[in-house]
């Protein structure tokens, strides 16, 4: 089925792909600010037609959409952030969104964003945003917080909500809810195919489940677990422990309040900080590129 995408603070294009994966012919017209994210763009899927900023997209000067896709900048809603909510500058952007869905009135529009949205200014501003989703009118709503974690080796919570045409005939199941025992299993994608055990046979100490797609498998790195760091973080000890294959956060390092700096045989969620590594054999490194693109379900060398 070919569709026409709208992709707004397209990143790297991962929506982009995600369908394409799905089985759909994608062509798209995507917006970003970011240079280096436009070149990988625009790289990867190359009859893409850039409209540039969010801000300066008008609906009357694109064709026919059927799908819009949106993750709007998140700093002002995250955990870790000030907590500004709708009133920031950057996550206000969700609004140039909104106006391009009322203007295109695509079949489906896609919204991602931070686990932190449904708590901040105590859950005001995530009823404020559905009330502005509601009242475009004629659209069905739905969402759910996912973790990549369920498919990945990367803790990584968001929220994702659907809006679907309540023109569109036909009968909808929804979406949702997605577990997180749920696989992919279309062509190119990761999927679980089995578990690892030991010598003998009992199940060892990374996490048990195993993927295809070029031997991914659940923990960031292998090797002998009698090598043990201590990592310094504000718990009652004083320090984590990492063990080889686990993520040690860099970020901070003679933070007294920091905690959380150790992830078990997973990454924690990826910024472009880069302030993530993994405890090798004998070593803390930094995760690689291709690493990062496989924790992210990109293929290799995608940037």
């Amino acid at each position: 089925m070919k569709i026409n995408q709208l992709d707004l603070f397209s990143g790297i294009g991962g929506f982009h792909l995600g369908f394409e994966r799905s089985g759909f012919e994608v062509n798209s017209y995507f917006s970003e600010v970011d240079p280096h994210a436009i070149a990988v763009y625009k790289n990867q899927f190359k009859n893409s037609t850039y409209v540039g900023s969010v801000t300066d997209v008008r609906g009357e000067d694109l064709p026919a959409i059927d799908l819009i896709t949106f993750g709007s900048p998140c700093q002002d809603f995250s955990l870790a952030g000030k907590r500004q909510g709708m009133a920031g500058q950057r996550s206000s952007l969700i609004l140039e969104a909104i106006r391009l869905i009322k203007e295109k009135r695509p079949r489906v529009f896609i919204w991602e964003n931070v686990k932190g949205t449904f708590s901040s200014n105590s859950g005001e501003d995530f009823a404020a945003i559905l009330k502005e989703f509601t009242d475009i009118g004629g659209y069905r709503l739905e969402w759910q917080l996912l973790n990549t974690s369920w498919f990945l080796p990367q803790n990584r919570e968001r929220i994702y909500l659907v809006g679907y045409s309540s023109e569109v005939r036909g009968d909808w199941t929804g979406v949702f809810p997605i577990g997180e025992d749920s696989s992919t299993t279309a062509s190119g994608e990761v999927r679980q195919v089995g578990t690892r055990l030991d010598s003998g046979g009992n199940q060892p100490y990374q996490q048990d489940r195993v993927y295809d797609s070029e031997g991914i498998v659940p923990a960031l790195n292998q090797g002998k677990r009698d090598l043990i760091l201590k990592v310094k973080s504000a718990t009652k000890s004083g320090y984590e422990e990492a063990v080889i294959g686990d993520s040690v956060n860099l970020a901070q390092p003679n933070s007294k309040t920091r905690r959380g700096r150790v992830g078990k045989q997973k990454a924690q969620t990826l910024e472009t900080s880069c302030n993530q590594a993994v405890v090798g054999e004998f070593q803390i490194r930094r995760l690689t590129p291709i690493e990062t693109e496989r924790l992210q379900g990109f293929p290799d060398n995608h940037t």
